[in-house]
């Protein structure tokens, strides 16, 4: 299905400037520091990921610049304003949606409240449109536009979730985990649907994944996070031919000379 341009496509800014910025920023969780010292971009238009085990801090992350927990040191810029320390809604409300890990849909609420609700922060009269956008990219929600959302499948939550999102009209949407719980097939078609997002409607996006085959083959940028820190950065292309991400992230082992599996290889970030 070709989509033409519709009211997601941002206006705002130069091509390729930098929507969100991130700037050593430093994250507790009670004495334990999560977020050490994290500074990163994401420009406009374009998919950044960042790939990381669990308790690396990727969501943490997330919850920092969506406002969810604050930062105890650093700054975060949106469009060059500094954002950190904000209430949540008014960080939605200057246009940063986070589709959170678990989805958390309302579930007695239909479908097409779930997605009202996303724009509950808006006072244009452009909703209708951008509800007609949704349901052209999850043709699903418009089937069941009255079913309550908690008798969804996962990955019809997941859709849900997403465009829940995509109706505050954001300019940056951070997804936690998308492919979280989701066979195969229905992570292959979500991330199509991320990448056409991406190259239809010029959404902007920071893709937390820990399908990582999955994520560099969505983004254009990534970053690896280890233990609340930055350790590696680079285009998709770069990672995806880095040793390190090919035997720790990706599954792919080499042989040395002998013969013998380099499962013992360290890391050479550390």
């Amino acid at each position: 299905m070709n989509v033409v341009a519709g009211p997601f496509q941002q206006g705002e800014g130069a091509a390729g400037a930098p929507v969100l910025q991130v700037r050593n920023v430093e994250t507790f969780y009670g004495a334990v520091m999560a977020i050490r010292g994290v500074s990163l971009e994401v420009h406009r238009g374009r998919i950044v990921t960042i790939l990381g085990a669990n308790g690396a801090g990727k969501t943490t992350l997330l919850k920092t610049i969506s406002g969810v927990m604050d930062p105890e040191k650093g700054q975060i810029l949106l469009n060059g304003e500094e954002i950190q320390g904000i209430e949540p809604d008014e960080i939605v409300r200057r246009g940063v949606a986070h589709v959170p890990e678990g989805r958390e849909v309302f579930p007695f609420l239909s479908v097409e409240e779930n997605l009202r609700m996303g724009a509950f922060t808006r006072s244009d009269d452009g909703v209708g449109a951008d509800l007609e956008m949704v349901y052209a990219y999850f043709p699903i929600l418009r089937e069941r536009f009255r079913q309550q959302a908690g008798y969804l499948s996962g990955g019809q939550q997941q859709m849900l979730a997403i465009g829940r999102g995509l109706m505050t009209r954001p300019k940056i949407l951070l997804l936690d985990e998308p492919s979280l719980g989701l066979s195969p097939i229905l992570v292959q078609e979500i991330f199509d649907i991320i990448r056409r997002l991406n190259s239809e409607q010029d959404v902007t996006m920071m893709l937390v994944e820990q399908n990582a085959k999955v994520a560099l083959n969505t983004a254009h940028h990534g970053y690896v996070m280890e233990v609340g820190r930055i350790v590696m950065s680079g285009t998709t292309a770069q990672l995806l031919d880095s040793e390190d991400i090919k035997e720790f992230y990706l599954g792919v082992t080499g042989e040395t000379q002998r013969g013998q599996k380099r499962w013992k290889r360290r890391k050479t970030w550390r």
